[in-house]
């Protein structure tokens, strides 16, 4: 029997119908025999981070369950972007039409090209804390060694974020 391993991963999605979006690739991401969804926040309309210029997000975040080692996990990631009609954007945090981002795998620290885990802005993005928060707010980061209770908590002001309703 295959290990299972905990995951948490972003959802955004900030163009044609985001929500559509955001709730196809939760769908796509855990396909049965895929991986398993555990819990899911709320979702949430955020305002864009670093090129501010574009339409705002709906972001969410979910729990799963999964029998993929992270570079396995990150290659579906990447076909249900694709699938979902992602492209190639010129502009750095530009517009996505799906953007899913492995958060956490279990308390693993992979740091090499092409995959970063834990996220590495994650700890600076209420968008990330506040949707984790929702779900177990004791995580803990296995870097920062903090869970994400004091990490938003101690995130500052700015970052706008409301429940998508």
């Amino acid at each position: 029997m295959k290990q299972k391993h905990t995951v948490y991963i972003s959802i955004g999605s900030n163009i044609d119908n985001k929500l559509k979006n955001c709730q196809n690739g939760i769908t796509a991401l855990t396909k049965p025999g895929l991986s398993f969804l555990k819990k899911q926040s709320p979702f949430y309309s955020t305002e864009p981070v670093d090129y501010k210029n574009q339409d705002w997000f709906i972001n969410a975040v979910v729990k799963i369950q999964s029998v993929f080692d992270p570079y396995q996990l990150l290659s579906v990631i990447k076909s249900v972007q694709k699938d979902a009609g992602r492209i190639s954007n010129p502009v750095r945090y530009g517009s996505r039409v799906l953007d899913l981002d492995i958060l956490l795998y279990d308390d693993l620290v992979i740091n090499l090209s092409g995959l970063v885990i834990p996220h590495p802005r994650m700890h600076k993005r209420r968008f990330v804390l506040k949707p984790i928060c929702d779900i177990d707010p004791t995580v803990v980061h296995p870097v920062l060694k903090k869970d994400m209770r004091h990490l938003l908590d101690n995130l500052g002001d700015g970052q706008k974020i409301f429940e998508y309703r």
